[in-house]
C-alpha cells in the first residue's frame, strides 16, 4: 500500500483569526475529498485561547492589560483550557485524515507528543510526558502545549511548542493545569531559529505519522 504524503506549510508569523480560517478551509476539503493531509507550521501574534474546557475566569488580565499587551482572545472548539500563542513560539497544526491511519484521537495526541519529545532530543533535551496530563515536559516546566479537535476524524488545532518565547505572557493565564512553563531558549541558554526547529518538526511528524515523503509549500 502507497504511504500518504503530507503537504507543508511554513506560513511564518500569521493572525491567529486568519490562520483558524484556513484551517477550516483545508479541514473542509480534507473531509470532502481524504486525498492529502497538511502541517501548517507558524508563528501567532500574541493571542490567548480558551478551549473547551475553561471560560474567561481563566485569563486574569483585564481588557486594559490585554489592550497594554497586545494580546487578543479567542474561544476556540478545541479541547483544553487556556493556553498562550505568541513571538518567538512554534504553533503546527495538523489537518490530518486519521481514518487513513488510526482512529484514536488518545493515541493521536501520544503520536504528536511524540512527534515534540522526538524534536526535544535532537537538540538535547529531555523531555518527557506526565501521566494525567497532555503535552511534553522537562524537569524545568511544562514546553509545549497541545490541544486539538476532530470533525469525522479529521483533526484541526495542534500544538504550541515555546523555542524563544517570552514567558512572561503565560503569568497572565491559569495555563492548562496551571503547571510551570519554560522554553527551549531557557533551557539551551540559547536563542534559536524556528526554521531549524521546523525542519525537525517536520522530519519526525512525517515518521511518527508514516508519511513517505513531507512536499513543502511555503504559500498559504
Amino acid at each position: 500500500m502507497l504511504k500518504r504524503v503530507l503537504e507543508v506549510r511554513r506560513l511564518g508569523r500569521i493572525g491567529y483569526a486568519e490562520a483558524l480560517a484556513l484551517q477550516k478551509k483545508l479541514e473542509a476539503e480534507v473531509i470532502a475529498e481524504r486525498k492529502r493531509d497538511y502541517l501548517l507550521l507558524l508563528e501567532h501574534p500574541h493571542t490567548y485561547t480558551i478551549g473547551r474546557r475553561a471560560d474567561h475566569s481563566g485569563v486574569l488580565a483585564t481588557a486594559e492589560i490585554l489592550k497594554t499587551l497586545g494580546a487578543e482572545v479567542f474561544e476556540i472548539d478545541r479541547g483544553g483550557k487556556v493556553t498562550y500563542h505568541g513571538l518567538g513560539q512554534l504553533v503546527g497544526y495538523p489537518i490530518v485524515n486519521l481514518s487513513s491511519f488510526k482512529e484514536d484521537v488518545h493515541l493521536y495526541v501520544r503520536n504528536l507528543e511524540e512527534v515534540l519529545i522526538r524534536t526535544m532530543s535532537d537538540f538535547g533535551i529531555d523531555a518527557f510526558r506526565i501521566e494525567g496530563l497532555t503535552g511534553v515536559h522537562t524537569k524545568d516546566g511544562k514546553v509545549a502545549a497541545i490541544g486539538v479537535h476532530l470533525k469525522r476524524w479529521v483533526t484541526t488545532h495542534g500544538f504550541a511548542l515555546n523555542v524563544n518565547t517570552d514567558l512572561g505572557y503565560f503569568n497572565w493565564i491559569i495555563a492548562c493545569e496551571g503547571e510551570p512553563v519554560t522554553s527551549m531558549e531557557r533551557l539551551l541558554g540559547r536563542e534559536l531559529e524556528l526554521s531549524e526547529v521546523e525542519d525537525r518538526i517536520i522530519e519526525n511528524f512525517a515518521a511518527v505519522f508514516e508519511f513517505a515523503a513531507a512536499a513543502l509549500s511555503l504559500g498559504s
